[in-house]
């Protein structure tokens, strides 16, 4: 499945440009403080051939299942309701959202033992270091 590498839990150690990336999604004020403000684990599973993501911090606890390849509804810790396809390619994991006409990209590689995640919509891109645990 060739999501090994990414198993385990993640403590966020350094994130830049988030807050840019939350407007470009238009997602409230409000929320984009609280996401800014807090640090997230995560914990990347598999129990037979669904992939359990989790995210939690202080302010929300967050899971969603999949399969990879496989088209699925989310609604995102924000409130949107998304489209999302999470595959496995090179190394990187790739998620793509889309809802109304728009789309983002997330991208999760390792790298020198740490987990990479860039975020990215239209010119704006936020890049989130995890460690770990």
């Amino acid at each position: 499945m060739m999501v090994e590498p990414f198993l385990g839990t993640w403590k966020l150690i350094s994130s830049e440009n988030f807050d840019n990336y939350l407007k470009e999604l238009e997602v409230s004020t409000e929320y984009q403080e609280k996401a800014v403000s807090v640090k997230s684990d995560v914990t990347i599973s598999v129990n037979g051939d669904m992939v359990n993501l989790k995210m939690e911090n202080p302010i929300q606890n967050y899971e969603i299942s999949f399969k990879l390849g496989e088209e699925f509804d989310e609604t995102t810790p924000d409130n949107r309701k998304v489209k999302n396809i999470i595959t496995i390619d090179g190394g990187s994991m790739n998620q793509v959202q889309t809802w109304l006409d728009k789309k983002t990209t997330i991208r999760r590689q390792i790298k020198d033992g740490k987990m990479v995640v860039e975020c990215a919509m239209n010119n704006v891109v936020s890049t989130r270091i995890y460690e770990k645990m």
